[in-house]
């Protein structure tokens, strides 16, 4: 299970701390999605998830406002002994005294953004879903090519490297080379960046490791891309029959998502970058509509239809 720290999110969402006697330092989140205590305030804790981040908005401070105080005390004082990892007043409203006093006793941070309640939870989610989705790390190269993410998979030595520079070469960018970590973000989503210590490099055998935004500018490099497509390289096998229509799409499962994969074998003469350029803006056009192998299709099938049609004709 991953985790993020706290003052890492303190941090990212420029969070004022109401409580500084309470040591955030170790108290981390594991769980993306946010709880914005409602029923809990008045007294239900059926199915309360205490490792969630609480918000607390306008709504909640003027229920609270409105309670009796020992009613209130109490209500606190259950909420903060769950051991929730912080509670976070929107709008920056400011806490009443017994919410300070029972956030101290149980040693629970309390927050303060100045953004709306909506907008925050909105911003706080999204961030979170990237810092804890499920991850991996995969032997490839990931490059932007006309703003598809293709990943460039093959044996060691097969020449991703060499097709990555030529694509850098021709204005396209750089994420990662030899080591991906994939993200998935959501069922649809999986974002790809490189370990922040080869960030930027590129190993080229016979020459040996390269600074990639050093040589070609910082144009030439992206910290994070999704990923669309995968180009496998595989040696040319004259025995194995290859697509050469592509009606069919194939796919790789990453992470329990479905991602469209194409073979592309390697023997000499054949510019791989170029290639993989073509299969970057041939996925492009599918995803606007347009599939260049069921239009030949449709248009060898209408003119045998249309010669069959002159042939029935002259009988």
């Amino acid at each position: 299970m991953y985790t993020v720290k706290l003052t890492k999110l303190v941090d990212k969402m420029k969070l004022k701390n109401l409580t500084p006697e309470v040591d955030i330092e170790n108290i981390v989140i594991n769980h993306s999605d946010i709880n914005r205590p409602a029923l809990q305030l008045a007294g239900f804790f059926d199915y309360f998830d205490s490792e969630r981040v609480q918000i607390i908005g306008k709504v909640e401070v003027t229920y609270l406002e409105k309670m009796d105080k020992e009613a209130r005390k109490e209500v606190l004082n259950t909420l903060f002994s769950r051991k929730i990892p912080c509670l976070i007043l929107s709008r920056e409203l400011e806490p009443f005294d017994d919410m300070l006093e029972m956030a101290i006793a149980n040693n629970v941070p309390i927050l303060q953004t100045k953004k709306t309640t909506s907008a925050f939870m909105a911003e706080i989610i999204r961030w979170l879903s990237v810092q804890l989705a499920p991850r991996i790390s995969i032997h490839g190269v990931l490059v932007d090519v006309y703003g598809e993410g293709v990943l460039i998979m093959g044996e060691s030595g097969i020449g991703k490297s060499e097709s990555a520079l030529e694509l850098i070469k021709r204005g396209h960018r750089l994420v990662a080379d030899d080591v991906v970590e994939i993200k998935k973000v959501s069922e649809q989503t999986l974002l790809g960046s490189s370990p922040d210590i080869i960030r930027h490099f590129i190993e080229l055998r016979g020459i040996g490791i390269i600074d990639v935004k050093t040589l070609f500018g910082v144009e030439s490099v992206k910290k994070i891309q999704n990923i669309d497509l995968v180009i496998k390289l595989e040696l040319w096998n004259p025995e194995k029959e290859y697509d050469r229509l592509g009606l069919k799409e194939e796919y790789i499962e990453i992470l329990g998502n479905k991602v469209i994969c194409h073979s592309i074998p390697i023997r000499p003469g054949r510019n791989i970058a170029i290639i993989v350029e073509s299969a970057a803006i041939n996925h492009r056009q599918k995803q606007m509509g347009y599939n260049a192998a069921s239009d030949l299709v449709n248009r060898v099938s209408g003119n045998l239809k249309r010669r069959n049609e002159e042939r029935d004709i002259k009988r």
